[in-house]
């Protein structure tokens, strides 16, 4: 099995996609790095953040190798010290446009159309704030 796309129900209501074939933005407040939500940019190293992380996704400035338990996960600030993960950033635009229109996404679609009216209210917002030139991730 690959890590290219896979699935975190913890996260919201409707959880949220992982897997380096996920285009992201890093989950440091503040930090608009673009990254994918691979093993790569995990924090706790390990897919849903394994026994040390928080399993948000950090570009290299925001993680750090910390010695564990003879481990040495790679860690986000607040997981470092011990605390409560940061809040997770939303998909961002490329990602819920991919989504909602590339065919290999068709099944999903009809199965899951409570979440497929949020991307949209969430595409709308970000082509707004595009309009007034923002910038959403």
């Amino acid at each position: 099995m690959g890590w290219s796309i896979g699935f975190d129900k913890r996260w919201g209501r409707f959880g949220r996609d992982i897997g380096y074939g996920v285009p992201a933005i890093c989950d440091h407040p503040g930090c608009d790095a673009k990254i994918d939500r691979g093993l790569s940019y995990v924090c706790g190293t390990e897919a849903y953040g394994g026994d040390h992380g928080c399993g948000l996704h950090f570009c290299g400035k925001h993680l750090s190798f910390e010695d564990r338990d003879d481990e040495c996960p790679q860690l986000c600030e607040r997981c470092a010290a011990g605390e409560p993960s940061f809040d997770p950033k939303p998909d961002t635009a490329e990602w819920i446009n991919w989504k909602l229109t590339d065919e290999s996404w068709a099944k999903w679609r009809s199965e899951n159309a409570e979440e497929v009216q949020e991307l949209k209210r969430a595409q709308a917002l970000s082509d707004l704030a595009a309009l007034d030139g923002e910038t959403l991730p």
